[in-house]
């Protein structure tokens, strides 16, 4: 499937996601769990259809393929999506993120400073949303 010339803001934002849910060479369960639960209760997406879902994930994994893929991702979420929804597209990376906690995930990590740098995330902000998340994801005990 080619890249397109744009995306939407859902699909930039599933990108986002899977960008960051395969950045250690993989998917889990829980990281698509994750990311399905968010697109089916987040009212961003509303009205996001399961084909368009198959779409933008197809274009996140097709973008990790190219050489310089990252780069081009970094364009088409950046175009596709503002100020606002930047810092919810790092959110929801910071919510994939969480899924393996308690993991030594280095590949992850990175990849979450990548999305904070590449949209352009104030670091006080990138921070206090990454906090909360980790908290969210706590374990007891």
């Amino acid at each position: 499937m080619p890249i397109p010339a744009r995306l939407d803001p859902q699909a930039a934002l599933v990108c986002v996601m899977v960008l960051v849910a395969a950045a250690d060479r993989g998917m889990t369960d829980r990281e698509i769990g994750v990311m399905a639960a968010q697109v089916q209760g987040l009212p961003v997406f509303h009205e996001f259809t399961p084909e368009r879902l198959d779409a933008a994930s197809e274009t996140a994994v097709g973008l990790l393929a190219e050489t310089d893929g990252l780069d081009h991702a970094a364009h088409l979420v950046r175009a596709a999506l503002g100020p606002g929804l930047r810092e919810t597209a790092f959110a929801l990376a910071a919510e994939v993120a969480a899924a393996e906690a308690g993991t030594d995930q280095p590949e992850t990590a990175r990849m979450l400073a990548w999305v904070r740098e590449a949209l352009a995330i104030d670091p006080l902000a990138a921070a206090a949303i990454a906090h909360g998340v980790r908290a969210r994801y706590r374990l007891a005990g």
